[in-house]
């Protein structure tokens, strides 16, 4: 048998990955015997203040005690991560270090500040070397990472599942982020009770973070479309391709079954929050590997840029918004936008998240409707005039939009900056 010697054009690849994974109550308290089999001796654990006042950053201290391994605790991570605030824990775990490995126990800021601390404790470079282009460098890890285990303490950003870590950019106003394979943690370990107690408004934006990484990743363009690649030119987000779809297909699910139940008493409801982190784990497994594209692309100027914005159920002492609702203010018209590009899906889609839904007869507008439905009895602000913005801020938007080319290139349909522009005034209302 031989192999046809064929001159490829078109893309034929793709690459699916991710960590192991450990689920279910209780699970964090078998990270001790998880980092033994690692080899580590000396764990710095990652977490926030607020992380820190429920306890459960010394429970998995006990955990490693137990087995052996010594840790201490860096709380000083910044909600929604800065340039600045990733420098300043680096330093700290560069100062108090060396590490045999790290836990992260957080949200997405805990979970990728503590991939930004791995990586540039594991190896040579700063900060913007490894920054996406056209913003930073994009300069590739030289060598493996130390083992991070990840816990996530909301469920959203799934964040615990991929390879890349967001941030803002203070000195441009601009959100932005690192990716790469090696960044993916070694092992992601999620026990929803440790979300039971987190505020409505936190389930809210975070899980709409879940619904628009299930939905781009869904919608995002075909990996065969995409010219074909050199093996050392392939990028974590390859697009939409079938190993991705189930998993996006199964958060989806479980969304429609869970989110709204969340939001509303989920402080009594432990099957509606073990049914988010599984979604948002799913994502995860879905977006980290086929990409997301206009509404994050989006989300990216509208944080970056908050004005005076600050949301119930977090920290008051500074404006912003939180990512998973940021992403979610411009989705109804980003999915009118992409509609055309691949009707079928965006009808699945809508199908998956609302089954009972009506159908409608303009059926571009069945997904818009779907998202709406459940911003509003979710209490998601009404469109980026909802969290500060005017139409007039528009012009000053889409420059933070149209840097996120990593995003826009796996839109299904390619966005100008007039079709960004148009997205975004469209969005200053959602109803």
């Amino acid at each position: 048998m031989t192999i046809p010697n064929v001159d490829l054009t078109e893309e034929t690849i793709f690459t699916w990955g991710a960590p192991p994974l450990k689920f279910g109550a209780g699970s964090i308290d078998e990270i001790g015997f998880e980092m033994t089999g690692y080899g580590a001796g000396r764990v710095l654990i990652v977490t926030d203040p607020g992380v820190r006042l429920l306890g459960i950053p010394e429970r998995i201290a006990e955990s490693l005690q137990r087995y052996g391994i010594g840790s201490e605790i860096f709380d000083g991570v910044h909600v929604e991560p800065t340039d600045d605030s990733m420098v300043k824990a680096t330093e700290y775990a560069r100062a108090q270090g060396p590490w045999d490995g790290f836990v992260a126990v957080g949200g997405g800021s805990a979970i990728d500040t503590a991939k930004a601390i791995n990586l540039l404790t594991s190896g040579p470079g700063e900060l913007m070397d490894f920054i996406n282009k056209p913003i930073g460098n994009a300069k590739v890890p030289e060598g493996p990472l130390k083992p991070l285990i990840a816990v996530p303490t909301t469920a959203g950003t799934g964040s615990e599942s991929t390879a890349m870590c967001v941030l803002d950019i203070l000195s441009m106003k601009v959100k932005t982020g690192i990716s790469h394979w090696r960044l993916r943690p070694t092992l992601a370990v999620i026990d929803p009770l440790v979300t039971m107690s987190l505020p409505p408004e936190v389930t809210a934006a975070s899980g709409m973070d879940i619904v628009c990484h299930a939905l781009e990743s869904y919608t995002a363009r075909w990996y065969t479309t995409f010219d074909r690649k050199k093996p050392e030119e392939r990028v974590t987000y390859c697009g939409s391709n079938p190993v991705s779809d189930l998993w996006c297909e199964k958060s989806m699910t479980l969304l429609a079954q869970s989110f709204r139940d969340a939001v509303h008493r989920g402080a009594d409801d432990l099957e509606a929050r073990s049914n988010m982190m599984m979604a948002a784990t799913f994502a995860g497994m879905g977006f980290g590997n086929s990409g997301v594209h206009i509404p994050h692309a989006n989300a990216y100027p509208i944080a970056g840029m908050v004005k005076d914005f600050t949301p119930a159920g977090y920290p008051q002492d500074e404006p912003m918004v939180p990512h998973g609702m940021s992403v979610s203010l411009t989705a109804p018209e980003a999915f009118r936008f992409s509609f055309d590009s691949a009707p079928d899906r965006h009808l699945k889609a809508a199908e998956l998240m609302a089954p009972r839904a009506d159908r409608l007869n303009d059926q571009r507008e069945q997904l818009p409707s779907v998202l709406i439905d459940l911003m509003r009895d979710i209490g998601i602000p009404n469109g980026i005039g909802g969290v500060g913005y005017t139409e007039s801020d528009v012009p000053d938007l889409v420059p933070g939009t149209m840097k996120q080319q990593r995003l826009l290139a796996t839109c299904p349909r390619t966005p100008t900056e007039d079709d960004i522009a148009d997205i975004l005034t469209k969005s200053v209302e959602n109803w």
